[in-house]
């Protein structure tokens, strides 16, 4: 059974939504306890990122998701929730993140963009994406929704899997053994959005 954190940050129905036109059943799950009970986790996140960990702390999610984590299952941060899983952000003064995957989270660097980009960054783009089962059936560059004005910098190469190029190249993928993170909105990009999810069913 998979788990959707539910800690008021996330964009829990489209998740389920999308879980679901792929005949998986998930579950929303606000009671950080039950997280063991499950085999995979989903962690979503739409929003601030200090709001967001303040969220997870008052609902004292922060070490049950740690510990989860070193349990071995498999956990999916998505968008905002990707980015929670690294050690910090930079957005509105520093934030301590789960520390989960190592490196920080940064505003994009306009000065590099050509005049015609703007921040957010949102809409269709490519992620050229490294051999992992997480793009099993995709094709090595494919088109995803992206909305986001911060981007996480993975401090080790490693545990970057998907690379994309807005202004400049930045982590739009991420794992580290079973802890994963996908910027773009997989329930908002179609067919290939569907596809990595179902491959995270499968893991």
């Amino acid at each position: 059974m998979i788990a959707i954190v539910d800690y008021n940050m996330g964009n829990l129905a489209s998740v389920k939504n999308a879980f679901a036109k792929l005949g998986k059943d998930t579950v929303v799950e606000s009671d950080p306890q039950k997280f063991k009970n499950y085999d995979k986790i989903i962690l979503p996140g739409v929003g601030a990122y200090a709001d967001a960990m303040e969220h997870l702390r008052s609902r004292d999610m922060v070490e049950a998701l740690k510990e989860y984590a070193k349990s071995g299952n498999y956990m999916l941060g998505i968008c905002l929730g990707m980015q929670l899983l690294f050690d910090s952000s930079e957005e509105f003064g520093y934030n301590e993140g789960l520390g989960l995957i190592k490196g920080q989270v940064k505003a994009f660097d306009t000065s590099k963009f050509e005049e015609s980009l703007k921040v957010p960054h949102m809409g269709w783009n490519r992620m050229f994406t490294k051999e992992h089962p997480l793009f099993n059936g995709l094709d090595e560059k494919h088109y995803l929704y992206f909305v986001h004005s911060f981007h996480a910098v993975c401090k080790d190469e490693k545990d970057s899997i998907g690379k994309t190029f807005y202004g400049y190249e930045f982590d739009s993928a991420v794992a580290h053994e079973n802890v994963m993170g996908i910027q773009p909105h997989p329930e908002k990009s179609h067919e290939n959005g569907l596809k990595i999810l179902e491959n995270f069913i499968k893991l």
